[in-house]
């Protein structure tokens, strides 16, 4: 097939005119999604009710609808999974995607309609690739078949006698696919879809090794498994000699820093590239434009409308928000969005920030509720992962897994924060991993810095070295194993901590 890439390279790069339109104009483009999303659902239910008919002004629209996060938004969307329809959207919506998005038992079921998925999850995945052909014309990824580590939920019928069918968004977007998408994608949908994840590595593991694979796209700490797997199988300790023809690995979900060491071990290859996107349950917000820089498109023509809270506003009754020509880069914003699958100032749970203005790229920073403040010292997922891969740098390590909680004041001492840390290889001394990843947090976060001045309010951090695999059989014991499950990075209290400690000791 190497013959035919000069014309897919030219089919994929034809996208990129439209992505330089939304980059040069964002505050247009912004306004007529805006106001399509608007007329689309002026006649449902919700439109009705807070008059979309007569909002011209994104300030009267702010004013109107209320920020709603999932427990708000819930009895709208619960109707619909029942059937009913013209509530939320104009179309109808028979698709959820089942995301849990952190270990929480409860699962939120996210509506996908017909434009949500063509106008945004699969118009993004054609981007991405426009994206990467414009980095690397001359690259033969399309050659090949695309390795997809999906979820683990298979997509069931959500009653005996409903249409409505629910699944995770990979499983939902497998299910509705376009042909000549499952052309260049493996496994089969047999196993790409199945619900077992330890049977389902081995059955991936081996109905892949013998393709012609160039791409890989999955939440790294799953792909690192399905990875290690195949390496027994072929007795090599190197990807690239499974697959000499691989040149891209595409991920998201969770923040590569703490994985890339790994992967550059699991995958010696000079020219391997690596591509970060942004792809939730509810949509496709963002994707790597540039290679090997920092910062990710943010997808404006998509069918989703942005706006940006400044953390102060979060909780309260009624928050300010942002548009883009507001923000500032540097700053932690919790994403809100109205979107073609009928969510409409919804937020999402993820914190962002800015790295660019023109054009408009972000970094995800962190979870509304994955941070750790017991203190003042407001740290966020983005401190510390910068942190873990500058420890792991200076002392060899390679971290699999980690999770941080307060340790608080005591009769005997100062706070601290307490790490749960699994290795893949222990760092050569301990201590000074510990002691690096102090001294990085205290350089990027000024707050946290502030708070560890001569051991006053927190003291040196307290590191707890995990059996290997033990977060996978925490998660397992959860029924949350496989897929976008992960373990929450930080908890500003001890409860989620404490689990896994007694957990750890049971088992």
């Amino acid at each position: 097939m190497k013959i035919l890439s000069p014309a897919l390279s030219q089919l994929a790069r034809i996208r990129m005119g439209r992505i330089e339109h939304f980059m040069q104009y964002p505050l247009q483009v912004q306004q007529q999604v805006f106001q399509n999303l608007l007329s689309a659902a002026q006649y449902t239910e919700f439109g009705k009710q807070y008059g979309f008919s007569n909002i011209f002004k994104i300030d009267e629209f702010k004013q109107r609808v209320p920020v709603h996060n999932y427990e708000s938004i819930k009895p709208y969307i619960q109707r619909v999974m029942e059937g009913q329809q013209n509530v939320i959207w104009n179309t109808p919506i028979k698709w959820f995607a089942k995301s849990s998005g952190t270990t929480a038992d409860k699962s939120k079921f996210i509506p996908v309609s017909i434009e949500s998925l063509d106008d945004c999850h699969y118009r993004a995945g054609r981007d991405v690739l426009s994206l990467y052909y414009n980095n690397l014309p001359d690259s033969d990824v399309l050659t090949g078949k695309s390795l997809v580590i999906g979820g683990s939920h298979q997509v069931n019928k959500l009653a005996p006698d409903s249409d409505s069918y629910a699944g995770d968004l990979s499983a939902v977007m497998l299910q509705n696919m376009p042909f000549y998408g499952n052309m260049i994608r493996t496994p089969d949908l047999s196993i790409a879809l199945m619900d077992e994840w330890e049977e389902k590595i081995e059955r991936m593991a081996n109905a892949v090794i013998h393709e012609n694979v160039t791409s890989i796209a999955g939440v790294p700490t799953w792909t690192i498994v399905l990875i290690k797997r195949i390496f027994e199988l072929t007795g090599t300790d190197n990807l690239a000699d499974v697959w000499p023809n691989l040149e891209l690995y595409m991920h998201g979900g969770v923040s590569f820093t703490p994985y890339r060491e790994q992967f550059k071990k699991l995958i010696r290859k000079p020219n391997m590239n690596y591509l970060e996107s942004y792809n939730a349950s509810e949509g496709f917000f963002a994707a790597q434009d540039v290679l090997g820089e920092e910062g990710l498109l943010l997808f404006l023509n998509h069918g989703i409308f942005y706006e940006f809270m400044p953390m102060e506003e979060y909780g309260k009754e009624f928050p300010r928000t942002l548009q883009l020509h507001e923000v500032e880069t540097g700053k932690n914003y919790a994403l809100v969005i109205s979107t073609n699958g009928g969510l409409w100032r919804y937020l999402v749970g993820d914190t962002v920030q800015f790295v660019s203005l023109a054009p408009y790229r972000i970094r995800v920073s962190g979870r509304t509720k994955s941070f750790i403040n017991a203190f003042g010292e407001e740290l966020i997922v983005d401190n510390t992962d910068k942190a873990i891969g500058k420890a792991c740098e200076v002392t060899g390590a390679i971290v699999n897994d980690y999770t941080a909680a307060p340790i608080y004041f005591s009769e005997s001492g100062s706070g601290g924060h307490e790490w749960l840390i699994e290795f893949e290889t222990m760092p050569a001394n301990l201590e000074t991993f510990i002691d690096v990843l102090d001294s990085t947090l205290k350089t990027i976060n000024s707050d946290y810095e502030a708070k560890r001045h001569k051991d006053m309010a927190l003291r040196r951090p307290t590191v707890r070295v995990m059996t290997q695999g033990c977060f996978t059989e925490w998660l397992k014991s959860k029924g949350k194993l496989g897929g976008q499950h992960k373990v929450p990075r930080l908890n500003n209290e001890r409860h989620l901590l404490e689990e896994i400690l007694r957990f750890v000791e049971k088992h």
